[in-house]
């Protein structure tokens, strides 16, 4: 793979920097995008009957979606690399200083539930209709994801799976943690604990499982994405979101390498499980609720914002 892209002058531009800059990119313009075609404002405006003009409210969705997206990079990040080092306090307790340092070594849950949190409580300090918000912010959130997995499969930092021989199999052999024998003495041994009679390939082939996670992010993307503009209560695409991807990502660490938490369950499992049971109850909470706008009224509005002399 592709560790690093290229260099600008003396500076290295790496596979897996990129993606990631490229996905909060994306994700900011999507998030915007529906912040301004949901007339998500604040409580007050919204219980007062305060109407903002489409300046106004555009400026507004740069605003909010700008903050939000400071605070995901930040927290995000710092949640990422946090549960990482949980998931693997041996290594941590070894090479405490590098694994800090190492630019990978992130997992997606600790930045989410962290980045989550922190919005929260912002969100909450501008009045903001939070499961309103979360709904828009949910395809957004999954088209980052696919994003960012493609910068673990560019950059080979160990999200890869089991060793297998199906015919899509890949190899990492210039990866972050790279699949070759002699440099991933665990990749090794599971060779051989999975095929006992046969020797160990100096470079072992393994499931691409950034390239699973790639692939239902876009199917996801794509369902949220068309459900989005049908009248749903609010927090039912952002419940969805949340059972869908907690179901693909349970299975998806099936096939990998990682340290057993509790019942055989990895840390990604048992709180893949936890956000599926949040997910499905808050789909069975939502669905009594009144719903949202209909596509009627969204085309209505777009219509005649068309027709409004500019």
């Amino acid at each position: 793979m592709y560790p690093k892209l290229f260099n600008i002058g003396p500076l290295p531009l790496y596979s897996f920097g990129a993606m990631m800059a490229l996905a909060f990119l994306v994700a900011n313009f999507i998030l915007t995008k529906e912040i301004e075609r949901k007339r998500i404002v604040p409580e007050d405006d919204q219980s007062k009957g305060r109407k903002k003009d489409a300046a106004a409210l555009k400026n507004e969705a740069i605003d909010v979606a700008s903050m939000v997206t400071a605070i995901s990079i930040f927290l995000g990040i710092a949640g990422s690399k946090l549960f990482h080092i949980l998931e693997n306090l041996g290594d941590f307790f070894r090479d405490p200083i590098g694994m800090i340092a190492n630019g990978g070594g992130l997992t997606f849950y600790g930045g989410l539930i962290l980045a989550a949190l922190g919005n929260y409580f912002y969100l909450r300090s501008k009045k903001i209709l939070i499961l309103k918000f979360f709904d828009a912010a949910a395809p957004a959130l999954m088209i980052a994801y696919g994003i960012g997995r493609i910068g673990c499969l560019l950059a080979g930092d160990g999200d890869y799976g089991q060793p297998t021989k199906l015919p899509w199999a890949m190899t990492y052999p210039n990866g972050v943690v790279p699949t070759l024998a002699a440099q991933n003495p665990d990749l090794a041994k599971r060779y051989r604990e999975m095929y006992p009679a046969e020797p160990v390939p100096v470079d072992i082939p393994v499931h691409p499982a950034p390239v699973y996670e790639t692939l239902y992010s876009l199917v996801i993307f794509a369902l949220l994405w068309k459900l989005r503009t049908e009248p749903r209560p609010d927090g039912w695409i952002f419940f969805l979101y949340l059972a869908l991807q907690a179901a693909c990502r349970f299975m998806v660490e099936l096939i990998r390498i990682n340290n057993v938490l509790v019942f055989g369950l990895s840390q990604a499992q048992v709180i893949s499980l936890a956000l599926l049971a949040i997910g499905l109850v808050g789909l069975w909470r939502v669905s009594g609720k009144p719903g949202g706008e209909s596509p009627e009224k969204i085309k209505g509005r777009a219509d005649r914002k068309a027709l409004t002399p500019t």
